[in-house]
């Protein structure tokens, strides 16, 4: 009886080994005519039986799985990244039982897949499909991971689509890797086109300019820490999901690790307007304007926000410098003027208030004439502004103008203004 149970096993794991063999043979027999659906359905198969595979069957399944799978390139993106974890899983086995067999081969196959994503990204890229982009771009980090520039391609374009999911996952990922993006690129001018160029290495770019001599004024440039922009969108990107606490931690966490990085700083004031802490963004643009008092964009959004906290007196004052350092910022010279007309048009309560006495008649002609200074004073800067701008086409600025003289009873004023406008705006400007 025992020999008998003997043969029996015997013959049963005789026929496992057929089996996996016939499997295997079934894989090879459809790669080689490129019938990949047949290839994957046999790999199925034979998936099954990998308990009762040896090392070297193994080897041999994961090489043939991973080209079933990669189709030539034609496989579908999961497919594709199927394809990469199942080279990394033949790495792995060949490393550990000391026989690379088919690692070489399986180099070979990433590198092509390597090279497929990033075609695939950069022709997306071209055509501006930010989707297919990102992802492909994504793929190519998880090919190789020490390319975590792709990954950071990704987290962009992937916010550009508005996937801020996808985005908010990947910078994350960033963050947690640490990722800075610091490093230093190698430029020369191309003598032919003129244009700068860059080289993947400084012996690369050294041979151009050297010994080829196609190439001049050799330049390496150290590129900056993308640390800062990866919380600073992952902030805004809570912000966009109405998760303003999140938002407000990542840039508070942000702030602590580059004290005295400005943009922080303004990030966080824009966060606190989104959310609606107008009062808190006010102090936080006061305290970037201190660290950069000749930012004319700077001194503009002080202006903006004090405006929203009733600090008119300080935004009118951000307002002056940002057109004394920036004579053509058009916004600025709009919001100057409003403030003058606004401080007109607050005084129509009172002026609607009184009634037909002799007294209030004469205080009804000295607010008219208190808000016409004031309207006049608000035309002033406007007129101050295109005199010193000859050649404006800003339309916003021609309609407030004739807006005011409207006010003020200027007619013929109204009307050249207005006229002035319309042809701007006719001519697309």
């Amino acid at each position: 009886m025992k020999k008998l149970m003997t043969l029996v096993l015997t013959l049963v794991l005789t026929t496992m080994s057929f089996a996996q063999k016939n499997e295997i043979k079934a894989i090879e027999k459809a790669l080689k005519s490129s019938n990949f659906s047949n290839a994957k359905s046999a790999v199925s198969a034979a998936e099954g039986l990998m308990a009762n595979m040896d090392d070297k069957t193994i080897s041999k399944f994961y090489f043939l799985k991973a080209k079933a799978l990669y189709a030539n390139g034609a496989a579908t993106d999961a497919d594709i990244e199927m394809a990469v974890s199942t080279l990394e899983q033949l790495k792995n086995h060949e490393a550990k039982i000391g026989k690379k067999k088919y690692t070489e081969q399986a180099d070979e196959i990433k590198t092509e897949i390597y090279n497929t994503f990033l075609k695939k990204a950069n022709d997306a890229f071209n055509k501006k499909n930010l989707g297919v982009a990102s992802k492909a771009y994504a793929n190519i980090y998880k090919i190789s991971s020490k390319d975590t520039i792709y990954l950071y391609n990704a987290a962009l374009l992937a916010a550009q689509n508005n996937d801020y999911d996808t985005s908010l996952k990947h910078f994350i990922k960033l963050k947690e890797l640490g990722y800075t993006g610091i490093k230093m690129n190698y430029t020369a001018v191309n003598k032919e086109t003129g244009g700068e160029e860059f080289f993947p290495e400084k012996a690369n770019r050294d041979f151009a300019v050297k010994t080829l001599k196609t190439h001049i004024k050799p330049v390496d440039k150290l590129e900056e820490s993308k640390r800062a922009n990866i919380v600073k969108n992952i902030a805004f990107i809570y912000v966009s999901q109405g998760k303003n606490e999140e938002a407000l931690t990542a840039i508070d966490d942000a702030r602590k690790e580059f004290p005295e990085d400005n943009n922080l700083v303004l990030t966080e004031a824009t966060i606190q307007i989104k959310v609606g802490n107008s009062e808190a963004a006010f102090e936080l643009f006061r305290e970037a304007l201190r660290r950069d008092p000749n930012n004319p964009d700077l001194n503009y959004n002080v202006g903006i926000t004090a405006m929203e906290v009733s600090q008119n007196e300080v935004a009118k004052e951000a307002f002056s410098n940002a057109l004394r350092i920036k004579p053509d910022y058009a916004n600025a010279a709009l919001n100057l003027s409003f403030l003058e007309v606004s401080k007109g048009n607050a005084l129509n309560d009172e002026m609607n208030s009184l009634g037909n006495s002799a007294a209030d008649n004469k205080r009804y002609d000295e607010l008219r004439e208190e808000k016409n200074v004031l309207f006049t004073a608000g035309a002033k800067i406007l007129e101050d502004f295109i005199s010193n701008n000859p050649s404006l086409q800003n339309a916003d600025i021609f309609n407030q103008l004739a807006n005011i003289y409207s006010a003020l009873g200027e007619v013929d004023k109204y009307k050249a203004n207005k006229a002035k406008a319309e042809e701007i705006k006719a001519a697309g400007n």
